[in-house]
């Protein structure tokens, strides 16, 4: 029978293969497979249980026995993948119960008391279950096989190995505090927290990223070289961050989400976007990710097909709009920055013109009425793709943008101007007044 089956008979009820580490469960009960001693060379029985670890996760506890030769060896193995990052465990034993926590210590994890300068260097013993005074155990088990061999050749190292054998023993009687750490790169190895879910103040746990050198170790050399250094600019760019604010409509606290985008072809931009649950007012915004260009863009497309209405099209608040077949134009400021489609931004044009306040209630007049619908009729034989027309977008900071669908070939249809700007628009940007270079030497001589 293979492992696989041997398991799956073993778990019989049809529940889950890794079930909870308990004393109390009477179904639990370990997978035995015929399987060959490495000693005699004769026929042995492995045990494998598939367990689950409380607040860590699962593993495979095997265990072999030859009752041939009376040889035996156990081992454990993660049945998880290697973690993202490595983690330490250091725990302050200040008790006989600390000796018995719970440990996991994977292949590549390597054990350290500092008080002692005593290591157990990772890939120097099989992955074990066990508990911290079994670390110890078997650390002295170790050191006690070849003391025979010792004396015989040299007792001055056997007599220092027995008096560092003593000290390791005195440590399982917890006569004065020391600290054990557990340093795996793997990420799968554990240490008992006995107050879980509440945090232990004995126990520190950090999480790390691995070295180079301990990736080579654990075999993904490649894959972590692979990676990019961390970049705080990078991790902005894959996150939405949120911040609180008011509702401009209710004045409810509210939360307002914000993503750095990149515009292919063009630049980064910030979206804001801020959603109440209180009035249900909705509202986005779009702000420039980059500095003022140092020239002016004005952008003219020839709208011939129902498809341009797709191209993708970026207002700053700093850009002016207009459509010359209607005699149209949109000022500066007018509905704010905004990341859409080019019908989008029509159909919010169309929305805004529709809520003037002088074209509705007592306010209004049958002629000024007359050439709204009459306007409002154009518009939207524009978006519905039956009129061509120029739309046309000035933005003296440059900062505006509408899709070249025929990227990185010229569009036929779409021209883009660069321009010096005006006084009168440097004025209005605020760059007239401002001096980013030599300031300091006109400050220093005003002193």
């Amino acid at each position: 029978m293979s492992a696989l089956g041997a398991v799956e008979a073993a778990s019989g009820t049809g529940g889950p293969l890794f079930r909870p580490l308990s004393a109390e469960d009477g179904e639990q009960r370990p997978a035995e497979i015929e399987s060959l001693c490495m000693n005699c060379f004769r026929n042995g029985v492995t045990r494998l249980l598939l367990t689950r670890i409380p607040f860590f996760k699962e593993i495979i506890v095997s265990s072999f026995a030859c009752d041939s030769c009376s040889w035996s060896n156990t081992e454990i193995q993660s049945a998880g993948r290697i973690q993202e990052q490595g983690v330490r465990y250091t725990l302050a034993v200040t008790s006989r119960q600390d000796m018995n926590r719970e440990v996991v210590k994977t292949d590549c994890a390597t054990a350290r008391i500092p008080e002692l300068d005593f290591e157990i260097p990772a890939f120097t013993q099989k992955g074990v279950l066990t508990t911290i005074e079994g670390i110890i155990d078997r650390a002295v088990a170790g050191l006690e096989q070849d003391q025979p061999i010792r004396r015989a050749t040299d007792e001055e190292v056997a007599n220092k190995i027995e008096e560092f054998i003593g000290k390791l023993k005195q440590l399982k009687e917890v006569h004065s505090s020391f600290t054990f750490i557990i340093d795996d790169p793997s990420g799968n190895s554990f240490v008992e927290n006995p107050h879980a879910p509440q945090k232990d103040d004995a126990l520190v746990v950090t999480h790390y990223r691995r070295t180079p050198q301990q990736a080579a170790m654990l075999g993904l050399e490649g894959e972590e070289l692979e990676e990019k250094p961390a970049d705080s600019a990078e991790d902005l760019r894959n996150e939405v961050l949120q911040f609180s604010t008011n509702c401009p409509e209710c004045n409810a606290p509210a939360n307002t989400n914000m993503k750095l985008v990149q515009i292919p072809h063009f630049k980064e931009v910030i979206i804001m976007a801020t959603n109440c649950d209180s009035c249900g007012h909705r509202t986005n915004e779009v702000k420039s990710g980059g500095a003022i260009e140092p020239q002016g863009t004005r952008i003219t497309l020839r709208i011939t097909d129902p498809s341009d209405m797709t191209r993708d099209i970026l207002k700053s608040e700093t850009c002016s709009v207009e459509i010359p077949e209607l005699e149209f134009e949109l000022g500066m400021g007018a509905l704010g920055g905004k990341f859409t489609t080019l019908e989008g931004l029509l159909k919010d044009i169309r929305e805004l013109v529709e809520r003037n306040p002088f074209t509705l209630g007592d306010s209004s007049t049958p002629s000024k009425t007359e050439k709204l619908q009459e306007f409002i009729g154009k518009l939207q034989e524009i978006i519905e793709g039956k009129t061509k027309a120029h739309f046309i977008m000035d933005d003296p900071a440059g900062n505006s943008y509408l899709q070249n669908v025929y990227a990185p070939e010229e569009d036929p249809e779409l021209t883009v101007e660069r321009y010096e700007r005006t006084f009168e628009q440097n004025e209005d940007l605020g760059l007239n007044d401002m001096k980013t270079e030599g300031y300091e030497l006109e400050g220093a001589s005003a002193r």
